[in-house]
């Protein structure tokens, strides 16, 4: 078991954070045995989150006061600890832990919409002349926008003979942006979490805080073969990503400059319909460089060839502001996890790419002891959301962290609110620590090779390797250099790469690389390592054609 020594005790800067870890608190521990996760329980796992993992941030999602329509995304008290995960006290608990700990906190911040039981919106739909009448969206006829959640964006009030739209569920009004009161609102909440130590926001569903306020219907999808009242059936070029977004963002991420070391993430998803890709998500990382950034989900759904994740990869990079620095997430509590949309070998290739790529990388919590997708039966899915469009929901990826091999997972001493998999008799911390095949020394040791300032912010290069089954890229920064390569075949592969070879620091497992006495390495199906050439410190790498 490698256990991570810290240099000192001072918490790292952003600039310098190694990993963000994603908790969702509903699934990591639950101390009072109610079946679902607790603050209490997050503060109780610290220990093995810095000391055994070696993580410098947290990204808690969600445990504001919410009706829990959409697990915690329907906000109802942004000033608030919903009593389901503890008290304001537990809140400060956790935080003061975390910062002895050296870890940074990062909260997650929905701004594009409250609960429908929020204050603000009681009051804005009490009378059409109510002060918070303009806070939300309301209009006498509703056109065809599309609501994610399927079927129209708006929903009828009787109380004033309007309509008010949601982007979301019914139960999830979206705010108006347009109005600076709302914008000023946002910043209030934003100033109390930062005086209570909070280190920084992701901030949820960023690509609808602006939309078109002429609000113009948005033309058909004649290519989507669905119902028409799906959000497919519709090229959303109004509803969403409007004129506003990036001064929307701007103006919300100023609030850093009343504080020292806070930094936003931008959940954003771009829509190919819309435009250049690689464009939308540079214009968000123009948005406050250094401050904040959008994560990069589409390594979610690239086609399986080296060749062309290589490309991709290396089209993002190049046309990143500087200044900025890549967030590279692979799963998180709406996507599924690595080993659901992978096969375990491919998982760990994929994560080993993660882990060796320059910026950020956000994990998930479980996804270190590759943590399977969980068929979970219609009686107890727990996700209202994605019920409401039968996609099969979002529980299978947010089950109980795995702890030990007991029935509950240790996670709890009551009925998990999710069910925890047979295979967590064996896939849990207990088992895993020490195990030199495991996932979890997997990512122990890439975590603790990621303490080098190489890898947050050296040099990315992709270079010809002979063959187009591998992925081969040189890291480099102050003329120490490192080669990562990842063989996407299920047969083993021997690559030429542009220095020979002489050792080999990380691999996705035991046995998956062997160094040839020629300097050329051999690497197993799926096999992955981190090598070290003969030179070091000789010339920048030329990039493969």
């Amino acid at each position: 078991m490698i256990t991570i020594m810290l240099k000192d005790m001072t918490i790292n800067r952003w600039t310098d954070v190694n990993v963000l870890y994603q908790i969702y608190p509903r699934s990591f521990k639950d101390v009072n045995g109610d079946g679902v996760g607790d603050l209490a329980g997050i503060t109780e796992k610290l220990d093995y989150v810095s000391d055994v993992l070696g993580v410098d941030a947290v990204w808690v999602s969600p445990f504001y006061p919410s009706p829990q329509t959409d697990c915690g995304y329907d906000v109802s008290d942004y000033y608030g600890v919903d009593p389901l995960f503890g008290s304001m006290a537990d809140a400060d608990t956790f935080i003061a832990a975390a910062h002895a700990k050296r870890i940074k906190v990062m909260l997650d911040l929905v701004p594009n919409h409250t609960s429908d039981q929020h204050a603000w919106f009681q009051e804005s739909r009490s009378s059409r002349a109510s002060a918070k009448r303009d806070w939300y969206v309301w209009r006498d006829i509703p056109n065809n926008w599309r609501s994610i959640s399927g079927g129209s964006s708006w929903t009828y009030d009787e109380t004033t003979g309007q309509y008010y739209l949601h982007s979301f569920m019914p139960s999830q009004p979206d705010l108006n942006w347009e109005n600076p009161q709302v914008r000023a609102a946002m910043k209030d909440v934003i100033r109390f979490w930062f005086s209570k130590g909070v280190d920084g926001f992701r901030v949820d569903a960023v690509w609808v805080l602006s939309k078109n306020t002429a609000f113009p219907d948005d033309p058909v999808n004649d290519r989507y073969e669905g119902s028409k009242d799906d959000f497919g059936a519709y090229i959303h070029r109004s509803c969403k990503n409007g004129p506003r977004l990036v001064e929307h963002l701007r103006d919300l991420v100023s609030v850093t400059s009343e504080y020292s070391d806070k930094y936003f993430l931008f959940e954003y998803y771009p829509d190919e319909q819309l435009g250049d890709v690689h464009a939308q998500i540079c214009a968000l990382h123009s948005v406050a460089p250094g401050l904040a950034a959008p994560m990069y989900f589409e390594g979610l759904h690239q086609p399986w060839h080296a060749e062309h994740v290589g490309r991709t990869l290396t089209d993002y990079l190049r046309t990143l502001p500087d200044g900025v620095r890549p967030s590279f997430c692979f799963s998180n509590h709406d996507q599924p996890r690595l080993v659901g949309r992978y096969s375990e070998a491919q998982a760990r290739l994929v994560a080993f790419m993660q882990m060796t790529l320059p910026g950020l990388p956000v994990m998930y919590y479980g996804d270190e002891l590759g943590m399977e997708q969980v068929d979970i039966a219609a009686e107890r899915m727990k996700d209202l959301f994605e019920k409401t469009i039968d996609s099969g929901g979002r529980d299978p990826e947010r089950t109980p962290m795995q702890w030990d091999g007991s029935l509950t997972g240790g996670f709890t001493t009551g009925t998990p609110w999710l069910p925890v998999p047979k295979s967590a008799a064996w896939k849990n911390v207990d088992s895993e620590y020490g195990d030199p095949q495991s996932w979890l020394t997997l990512y122990q040791q890439l975590l603790q090779l990621r303490r080098e300032p190489l890898w947050q912010r050296g040099s990315f290069t992709v270079v010809d390797t002979d063959t187009g089954y591998v992925l081969a890229y040189a890291r480099e920064l102050d003329g120490q250099r490192y080669y990562v390569a990842l063989n996407y075949a299920d047969a083993a592969q021997i690559c030429a790469l542009p220095e020979a070879i002489v050792d080999v620091v990380a691999m996705t497992h035991p046995g998956a690389v062997t160094v040839r006495s020629d300097g050329r390495v051999s690497l197993e199906g799926f096999g992955a390592a981190v090598l070290v050439p003969r030179a070091g410190q000789g010339s920048p790498v030329v990039p493969s054609p």
